[in-house]
């Protein structure tokens, strides 16, 4: 009986050195993968910027990259000068977009590294887009309620919404 169970923990000790190598190898295709992707977000941005600072139409060039929500980077408005989130870039966008489906449990990092279409497995990723979160704060377009989760401000109070009663009784 010994020998039999010492055999299958040899078989076992020999699938676990497998798939360690096996692991190993796609590890490395997938940072080639990573490398080659950055080099053509790179790209794409440059290009973009190049067409802007040459008044061509930038539009349909966006529409390209509709499938991932990065774009060349722009400056981030400050809430009181812009009327809308589709003033933000296309990935400030998508963390917007992802702060209200989130609601009040608020957007963290991780998450948001993933809606950027990121490897929130790379911490160098989730602090990226814990940069973005907090330039979001910064510009007001967000607020850090709780440390690390974000959120929608809350609504303005209506400034008449007491009016007709001083001391706010009846």
């Amino acid at each position: 009986m010994r020998a039999v169970l010492e055999e299958r923990q040899k078989v076992a000790a020999v699938r676990v050195q497998e798939l360690e190598a096996e692991l190993e190898q796609v590890r490395a295709a997938l940072a080639a993968a990573e490398e080659v992707h950055r080099h053509r977000v790179i790209g794409l941005e440059q290009y973009l910027e190049a067409l802007a600072e040459g008044g061509a139409p930038v539009e349909m060039a966006v529409e390209v990259s509709q499938k991932k929500p990065v774009g060349p980077r722009r400056a981030v408005p400050h809430r009181r000068q812009a009327s809308e989130v589709a003033e933000l870039s296309p990935d400030y966008q998508a963390l917007m977009a992802a702060a209200v489906d989130a609601g009040g449990d608020g957007l963290g990092a991780r998450r948001a590294a993933v809606v950027l279409g990121w490897d929130s497995a790379s911490a160098s990723r989730v602090e990226g887009a814990r940069a973005r979160l907090k330039r979001l704060v910064e510009r007001g377009w967000l607020v850090e309620a709780k440390p690390g989760r974000f959120t929608l401000p809350e609504p303005p109070l209506e400034q008449d919404a007491g009016a007709g009663r001083p001391g706010g009784g009846s």
